[in-house]
């Protein structure tokens, strides 16, 4: 079955970051959990990772609102990453009611930036906007009227 997900990089901060999102949207990571660099086998093109970043997040997974997979990596200097977060990305979530737009906008905002309030927009939407506390952007958009 075809589907959509979210791919996020972080420098090194990617446990903390879906550590938080898991409590905001509940749930567990996709099995088998969170892997780590040193988890990776030696290949020909890469050495094993040093003991430096062998603990980082090689890849993790989070369903979040209907079921749409957050997945995230370290992208560490050391592996000749650069990660330059800007407005490019926003992650637009669809909630069923006006109540679980709140309480994920409030999750997520928490120690972030509200950019727009929730409230009722010209089109039809509860609409709002935040960036939270790592850098990722998030759209809520509910069709439920008061």
């Amino acid at each position: 079955m075809a589907s959509v997900s979210t791919y996020l990089n972080f420098a090194t901060g990617t446990e903390e970051a879906f550590n938080f999102y898991k409590t905001v949207f509940g749930g567990e990571f996709t099995a088998p959990g969170i892997r780590r660099m040193g988890d990776m086998p030696p290949m020909e093109a890469m050495p094993p990772a040093g003991n430096d970043i062998k603990n980082l997040v090689m890849h993790v997974e989070l369903l979040i609102t209907g079921g749409h997979k957050l997945m995230g990596t370290d992208a560490p200097e050391q592996m000749g990453f650069k990660v330059n977060f800007g407005n490019n990305i926003y992650i637009n979530l669809q909630p069923d009611t006006r109540s679980e737009t709140k309480k994920l906008f409030n999750g997520l905002s928490a120690g972030g930036k509200i950019e727009m309030e929730l409230q009722d927009m010209f089109w039809g939407d509860y609409f709002g906007s935040c960036t939270d506390k790592f850098g990722v952007q998030w759209m809520f958009s509910c069709t439920e009227k008061a």
